[in-house]
């Protein structure tokens, strides 16, 4: 368990540092464009799509509370197959959430825009997709007893 334990820290830490070494780039003045997509910078002050701007300072409250149960969950779990995609997640959040404590706001820069205007988003955001399907992935095709 506590090799598995250390996965998860190490796999959480990493996404994080990996994440914000990017955001910094970006929050120092890179910026690179293209005709499909845009690096730039953008403080996103909601969720998704910018939803829940308006709980304003309690968003990054909810949004700790929200990762202390999927992790303390994850824990009381103890099934070391959700480890590695609850670290991406968590790692994730933490990121965006301290994003909100330094900068007011998520750090976002990827601009998709080829074809169709999307949303803005960031690595963190794509490490949690990917754990959200993992996980996904690990409830459907799990043994039953």
């Amino acid at each position: 368990m506590l090799k598995s334990l250390a996965i998860l820290f190490v796999v959480l830490s990493a996404v994080f540092i990996a994440d914000q070494f990017i955001k910094n780039l970006f929050v120092e003045g890179f910026r690179y464009y293209t005709n499909c997509i845009d690096l730039i910078l953008v403080f996103n002050k909601g969720v998704a799509f910018s939803m829940f701007a308006f709980l304003a300072e309690w968003l990054k409250w909810i949004q700790l509370a929200l990762l202390a149960g999927v992790l303390g969950y994850t824990l009381w779990l103890k099934e070391n197959r959700y480890f590695v995609p609850v670290g991406m997640m968590v790692g994730a959040g933490l990121s965006n959430v301290a994003d909100r404590f330094i900068h007011g706001g998520v750090v976002d820069y990827v601009y998709w825009h080829c074809g169709f205007d999307f949303a803005i988003f960031n690595f963190a955001d794509v490490m949690i997709d990917i754990a959200v399907v993992w996980l996904l992935i690990l409830n459907y095709t799990a043994k039953k007893a």
